[in-house]
C-alpha cells in the first residue's frame, strides 16, 4: 500500500469523482463525489480516496435510520472489505453521540 502523500499526489487533479465548476470572477471551484467524503471538498483533508481513516454517514431506508461506515486500516488492499457498516436506529441525540464517540 502507498502512503496517503503519494495517493493524494496522483488523485488530487484528475479522477472519476472530480467537478469543477465556475466560481466568482475567475476562480474555479474544485469539488468531488468520492464515497467517504463528507464535505465533498477535494482536499487532502476530506479525500476518502487518500486517507487511511474514513467515515461515511448516509440515511438507510426509512424513517430516521443511519448507516455508519468507518474504514479498517489493515484492509486497504480489499476494497469491498475495508469498510465497516453499522444501521443505528436510535433517536438523534444518541446517535450524535455515538458517532463523535466513533471518530
Amino acid at each position: 500500500m502507498a502512503s496517503p502523500d503519494l495517493l493524494w499526489q496522483l488523485v488530487k487533479k484528475n479522477n472519476k469523482f472530480l467537478v469543477k465548476r465556475n466560481g466568482n470572477s475567475n476562480a474555479s471551484v474544485q469539488f468531488s463525489k468520492e464515497p467517504n467524503n463528507l464535505y465533498n471538498l477535494n482536499t487532502f483533508k476530506f479525500s476518502g480516496l487518500a486517507n487511511k481513516k474514513t467515515v461515511l454517514i448516509s440515511p438507510a431506508g426509512e424513517g430516521l435510520d443511519v448507516v455508519l461506515g468507518t474504514s479498517k486500516t489493515k484492509k486497504g488492499n480489499k476494497p469491498a472489505n475495508s469498510i465497516n457498516k453499522s444501521v443505528m436506529r436510535r433517536d438523534f441525540r444518541k446517535m450524535a453521540k455515538a458517532v463523535t464517540n466513533q471518530t
